[in-house]
């Protein structure tokens, strides 16, 4: 079978009673951070919180009775996996499912909780990948490959379809690229119906399979890497998607980690959308300027996925906080009596600084035991508020330090 618009078209048919049309909307503040009109397509707002279950959706519609009774086996870091066993339960299909240890407990918990028997085998998703071959040789059950797959890419080139019929007027569309598959199926279906529109994906540095695939020419297997964009970390592409990749796609540019970490912190202070590493890499990319030649175009990025660990969010935003000089670190020199600390910290609040963390240094210094060094974390609006709290403080005669773990 070839992948072209009629079977995307046709894919849309099977999935449009399961699947949602998820929403596509203008965001002004990146549009005016990157001189071009960015439109943010949400599947973090589709069922199972990514793209992935249109791909899956599609893939069991096209298995016969007898594959259906075998029951049906993946690999996945995550997204595939909820996407199978959200799909495979709605068939009353048996599916067990092989995630990377390294998988985030959401993933894995919203997998078992569609349905799906999970198993948990190594580092990455090549390693899972493996596993489930053991398992489905042993077991009999029908493979569903995550992204190396027609029917499966035919699903994922819905989201084409939703984008062109709502904005035909658009210019790029920009992917998350992994093994392949999501921009093999948007890439054919957008290009099918407007030739001039460009295809640009999006791949973690650390582990650009598909870049390094384009520029040798064939398929090319890169060492194993967990990027903080679990998603799109496959050191090999798949053979079927990359005829496509080579055919449609015009351009694959590659982010960094804290690219990656930026994207994701923007998106949710800026548009309130919670989403993975992947599924922030097209906006990453936009903010990083690794995407030229787009000011004025009509740009659509695409967030392919929200499933990410509450707790890596957590640690993003405090990360990035610190990085911003949102959240400063200094050490004041107080003299050890009662009241000094509750009316330096009542000072900095009046200046509109919250203080989150306030440690006392138990051990004296060279001042002798009058007098301790006090940790603050505080949190200000701006850098440039934080630089005026510190000024104010030191000429109000207190002595600042850097901040020295203790």
């Amino acid at each position: 079978m070839e992948l072209n618009l009629d079977t995307i078209k046709k894919a849309q048919e099977n999935i449009k009673k399961v699947v949602r049309k998820t929403p596509l909307f203008y965001t002004s503040t990146f549009s005016n951070k990157c001189n071009c009109n960015i439109y943010l397509k949400c599947e973090n707002k589709q069922k199972t919180g990514a793209f992935k279950l249109r791909g899956a959706y599609n893939k069991l519609v096209n298995l016969t009775d007898e594959q259906k009774k075998r029951g049906v086996i993946a690999s996945s870091a995550g997204n595939h996996a909820q996407g199978v066993a959200y799909a495979a339960t709605a068939f009353n299909v048996k599916s067990t499912i092989v995630m990377p240890e390294t998988a985030p407990l959401a993933k894995v918990k919203a997998t078992r909780g569609y349905g799906a028997e999970v198993i948990q085998s190594g580092q990455v998703y090549d390693d899972c990948y493996a596993k489930a071959v053991e398992v489905q040789k042993e077991t009999g059950a029908t493979f569903i490959n995550p992204f190396n797959d027609i029917d499966v890419m035919a699903g994922q080139g819905t989201i084409a379809l939703e984008v062109l019929e709502e904005l035909p007027e658009a210019d790029c569309i920009i992917v998350p690229i992994g093994g392949g598959g999501l921009i093999s199926g948007i890439a054919t279906a957008a290009k099918s119906i407007k030739p001039s529109i460009k295809i640009i994906g999006v791949q973690p540095e650390i582990i650009a399979s598909s870049k390094a695939s384009i520029e040798k020419g064939e398929v090319v297997t890169l060492p194993g890497a967990k990027s903080l964009a679990d998603g799109i970390s496959v050191s090999t592409p798949g053979d079927k998607c990359f005829e496509y990749i080579k055919k449609y796609v015009d351009e694959i540019v590659t982010i960094s980690e804290d690219e990656i970490a930026y994207g994701m912190f923007e998106l949710m202070e800026r548009n309130k959308l919670i989403a993975e590493g992947a599924g922030a890499s097209p906006l990453a990319a936009l903010l990083a300027g690794k995407i030229k030649g787009m000011e004025g175009k009509n740009v659509v990025a695409l967030v392919s996925g929200g499933n990410v660990d509450i707790a890596t969010t957590a640690k993003i935003i405090e990360r990035e906080l610190v990085l911003l000089k949102r959240r400063i670190r200094f050490s004041v020199e107080l003299q050890d009596k009662e009241g000094t600390l509750g009316t330096l910290i009542s000072e900095i609040g009046k200046m509109g600084g919250n203080v989150v963390t306030v440690r006392q240094n138990n051990n004296w210094n060279e001042k002798g035991l009058d007098f301790a060094d006090v940790l603050f974390e505080v949190t200000v609006p701006s850098e440039e508020h934080g630089d005026q709290i510190k000024n104010k403080l030191k000429e109000s005669g207190y002595k600042l330090g850097s901040y020295k773990c203790i």
